[in-house]
């Protein structure tokens, strides 16, 4: 099980990564909330994601619904951000829970692959 410092810094470095996206990509997002549950740590982090990345990171203790729900293990956060998690297959098979539109989830497959 990795930690909660592990989660954060997945959390930075995918923020950083989504940061980085090339123009057209980053372009596509809006203005989102999104929260993201470590089922085994019994946390969630909140955040915003627009075309600067994943900014706004906070440990949530509470808050109203987000725009895009995340709910993971804490290993497979820090698989999924690490590369040795596909976002499609992990959420095909529920390791990943998504809430979200539609339209986000879309666009958050692409930003993730």
């Amino acid at each position: 099980m990795a930690s909660l410092r592990d989660c954060r810094a997945a959390l930075v470095e995918l923020g950083a990564r989504l940061s980085g996206a090339d123009d057209r990509l980053r372009k596509q997002v809006q203005d989102r909330s999104v929260s993201c549950r470590i089922t085994d740590l019994d946390v969630t982090f909140r955040g915003r994601l627009s075309d600067a990345g994943l900014t706004d990171i906070t440990e949530a203790i509470t808050g109203g619904p987000a725009q895009i729900s995340l709910s993971m293990s804490s290993d497979d956060l820090v698989d999924l951000v690490g590369g040795r998690l596909g976002f499609a297959s992990a959420w095909a098979t529920g390791r990943i829970k998504l809430d979200a539109s539609l339209r986000d989830l879309l666009k958050l497959r692409s930003l993730l692959g």
